[in-house]
């Protein structure tokens, strides 16, 4: 599923500013019940991960060094500070802090409007030979 618009900015390598806008036609919310409180309409915050994960793949590739299927390891030190609903415009700012061999490491947040919504202290990429990682989405790692 792709989470990412449109690439606004890119300095390859260095930092990236992707757009989402979030719809009220999107899976997660298909089969609620009519006339929910605006709370159960809250974008989830699992989404908005995968959403800027997705712009940081971008940035990675932007280096010329990711090998292979790019995977994220770990987020660490992730604050939300905000909900967003259906008709919001997510704008992710991500920037790489470090490249090493096979892994890269990312900082960054995402706003609505002038609203930061979600920071992420660090996102851990690594960089998985592709036959590997078709092995363990068969089941026979």
């Amino acid at each position: 599923m792709l989470l990412v618009d449109r690439v606004e900015e890119l300095d390859p390598g260095r930092r990236i500013t992707t757009v989402k806008a979030v719809s009220g036609s999107e899976p997660c919310y298909q089969g609620m019940a009519e006339g929910l409180p605006p709370s159960r309409y809250a974008y989830p915050r699992t989404l908005m991960l995968e959403s800027f994960g997705q712009s940081s793949v971008l940035l990675w590739l932007s280096t010329g060094t990711a090998r292979g299927v790019p995977v994220a390891a770990a987020f660490r030190d992730c604050r939300f500070t905000g909900e967003v609903r259906p008709g919001a415009v997510l704008r992710h700012v991500a920037r790489i802090d470090r490249l090493m061999a096979d892994n890269v490491f990312v900082s960054g947040e995402t706003w609505d409007g002038d609203r930061c919504v979600m920071t992420v202290g660090t996102l851990v990429g690594s960089s998985r030979p592709r036959e590997r990682v078709d092995r363990t989405m068969a089941g026979t790692s």
